[in-house]
């Protein structure tokens, strides 16, 4: 349930120079998504309203990636987080009185919506002025420290660049989250100064001066540090990257999914598998790729945006993109699947087997070494080894069609556009241009022809070459 009278902004103005990259770091993909849209999600799901974004770096691209999901704000000089908070100021309305502006940043996307409520329960229970989000560490590094009092109460907080030996010592730290009383953040905002080793604008500086005015501030603890992750270089990307796999392999398991080794799977957090699945290691899932019930996934199969029913064997090295599965199909070993291919019930498709934008109708097969491209196969139709739809002319794409129970023999090539009838016969090794009525045999190949001892007057040949 939304929060009534918060308003979430949402930091995201950095380009990230650590990432090494041209593209802004909250753009960068973890679990299948921009880790900006996981803080977008978050946000709208505490406020029931559109977040708002606070943007500089690329922020022409930034705004073609999320589009209406936000509201936005232009930082444009980078000069702390203080002053990036300030540009969010006209997006709240005129009137600032009873709103809560929780303060989220782009790059940090394992937050759980359980923190954020016992943030907003502990802020309002004790009506205070700032609630922050803590946490503590081994190694606090350079993150800010959380100082309070003798009473245990929050005082402020340090910046690693600006804190004393003994400050450094501290391993509470700042988690940079935090829910501010409005008029209170924006009154204390308008005081602030560069006088710091960064020359910027701190919004952590507005702790101690909320403190100093007498009201009251607070730190909840996280439970999971990684929670405040933020991305800043490529390995915390793959930190992120592998708790979002985590979290969505615990979710399946949940629900009846077994993996067989957990920690050799890449799954999208969009991901759907059905009960009593069995996925195999070294599997990659991705998109809106949704698999069935009963299910066998084995090693090596890579998914992109296919929908899978009940009952379907993937066997190794199977890939297949932007295609439909329906239910007790058999696909692989090593077999690819292109966009546009929809297998109906109980088809076959086999070891080493390309098809792209191609309908196989129930019990259809192709069980070895085929291309079916462009093509729409009848129901229990049966594709031998070798076989070839010649779709592509070097100009334009050729539909081939196959007939239901037609049988088309190995190493055969059928130059679309070109129709095989119900029930038709083609003979193995035959280049077929034209159609083939039902019931009929086709067969191009010419007459074999034998000749006795040549092989060996062939060789005593070549031997009086030499």
């Amino acid at each position: 349930m939304a929060e009534q009278n918060v308003e979430a902004v949402i930091l995201a103005a950095g380009l990230g120079t650590r990432m090494k990259s041209d593209t802004i770091k909250i753009l960068h993909r973890a679990g299948g998504r921009a880790i900006v849209d996981y803080v977008i999600t978050l946000a709208e799901s505490i406020t029931g309203t559109a977040p708002i974004l606070v943007i500089g770096h690329q922020r022409d691209a930034v705004r073609a990636h999320c589009g209406e999901r936000a509201r936005y704000a232009v930082q444009d000089e980078q000069l702390g987080t203080g002053h990036a908070v300030l540009q969010a100021r006209s997006a709240l309305g005129d009137s600032l009185e009873g709103k809560t502006v929780l303060i989220l940043s782009g790059d940090v996307p394992l937050t759980r919506r359980e923190t954020l409520d016992r943030m907003i329960v502990e802020h309002h229970t004790h009506a205070r002025a700032a609630t922050l989000l803590s946490m503590v560490l081994d190694v606090p590094a350079l993150y800010g420290r959380i100082v309070r009092g003798s009473d245990g109460e929050l005082q402020r907080i340090v910046e690693a660049k600006d804190a004393s030996s003994e400050e450094l010592l501290l391993s509470e730290v700042n988690g940079g989250i935090y829910l501010f009383d409005a008029p209170a953040l924006f009154d204390t905002l308008s005081t602030l100064s560069t006088d710091n080793s960064q020359g910027e604008y701190y919004l952590t500086d507005v702790i101690a001066r909320l403190r100093e005015k007498g009201r009251s501030v607070g730190a909840v603890i996280a439970d999971d540090p990684v929670e405040t992750l933020g991305v800043n270089s490529r390995a915390e990307l793959a930190t992120v990257e592998s708790e979002l796999v985590r979290r969505r392999v615990d979710e399946l398991m949940a629900q009846g999914v077994t993996f067989r080794n957990p920690a050799a799977i890449s799954i999208d957090s969009s991901v759907s598998i059905g009960a009593d699945t069995v996925v195999y290691p070294f599997v990659t899932l991705e998109g809106e790729t949704s698999i069935g019930r009963n299910c066998i996934v084995e090693p090596g199969v890579h998914l992109r945006n296919v929908i899978v029913e009940d009952n379907v064997t993937l066997r190794t090295g199977t890939v297949a993109e932007d295609a439909r599965i329906a239910s007790h199909s058999a696909v692989g070993p090593y077999s690819h699947l292109r966009p546009g291919t929809v297998l109906q019930q109980s088809v076959k498709i086999g070891n080493f087997v390309e098809t792209k934008k191609a309908v196989f109708a129930r019990g259809a097969k192709a069980s070895h070494l085929s291309y079916i491209g462009d093509a729409e196969v009848g129901a229990e139709a049966n594709i031998g080894a070798g076989t070839i739809t010649c779709n592509y002319d070097g100009v334009n794409k050729h539909k081939t069609t196959i007939g239901e129970g037609a049988f088309i023999g190995s190493d055969t090539q059928l130059v679309a556009p070109v129709t095989i009838g119900k029930g038709a016969y083609v003979g193995a090794g035959s280049t077929v241009t034209k159609d083939v009525p039902p019931d009929s045999l086709a067969l191009s190949r010419t007459p074999q022809k034998t000749i006795v001892g040549w092989a060996t007057k062939r060789r005593e040949e070549m031997k009086k070459e030499k």
